[in-house]
């Protein structure tokens, strides 16, 4: 799907401008924030690929006003409550009345640190030969999914060159909604900064690299 998380140089928005000196966090709750979406994570009921979705779910109105972890923690409450482990009365009073579904998943701080070395691998065996090469033109799809997907709307229905094959993956696009791995050849693919925004763009013969997942790509 397309929205407010996928401004990539839509007009009307500005230049990014970064923050000088930008601290990890700008305030104590953003790292208990993040603290507390790692750790909901391990109770097993989402992907990762979903918790995005549910970042991108969010209201356009609210998410282009909110900080960076407002969108982390409004999405982690939506999860909480689709997942069945707190009420909606629960969020809006801010109390538990019950305990949590999955105890035995709780996530001990003696475990955290390997639990992040472990991390989520998701390359996997591919179930077919890659339908592409290094040095292909290829053209994205155009047609814009309903759903979660990884390839940006600023980069649909443009022409580009395959510049290297990173392997088979698993499939954000199935795996947000509970379709299983579905794995998928990944490529690096080149667009010039013309072909993506337009003869008017600033350093129009730069190259700009996205890495997309082979549905995404047809030959030119």
């Amino acid at each position: 799907m397309i929205g407010p998380q996928d401004l990539g140089g839509r007009g009307g928005f500005g230049p990014v401008r970064p923050e000088e000196n930008e601290p990890v966090f700008h305030a104590p709750w953003e790292g208990r924030a993040l603290g507390l979406t790692l750790t909901a994570g391990a109770l097993g009921h989402w992907t990762l690929d979903e918790s995005r979705h549910a970042r991108e779910c969010l209201p356009p109105a609210f998410y282009l006003d909110a900080s960076y972890y407002d969108i982390w923690l409004t999405a982690l409450e939506a999860l909480l409550e689709r997942h069945g482990e707190v009420s909606a009365e629960e969020r809006a009073r801010g109390e538990c009345h019950r305990p949590g579904l999955r105890p035995e998943r709780r996530l001990k701080a003696s475990d955290v640190a390997a639990v992040l070395r472990r991390g989520g691998p998701v390359d996997r065996e591919p179930r077919h030969a890659a339908r592409f090469q290094v040095g292909d033109k290829v053209i994205t799809r155009h047609d814009r999914t309903p759903g979660h997907t990884r390839l940006p709307g600023y980069a649909m229905g443009k022409t580009g060159e395959i510049v290297a094959i990173r392997g088979c993956h698993v499939f954000p696009d199935a795996h947000a909604h509970g379709r299983g791995d579905e794995p998928e050849w990944l490529y690096a693919v080149a667009f010039t900064a013309s072909e993506l925004w337009g003869a008017g763009a600033e350093n129009a013969q730069d190259d700009v690299m996205i890495d997309a997942f082979e549905p995404y790509l047809c030959h030119d």
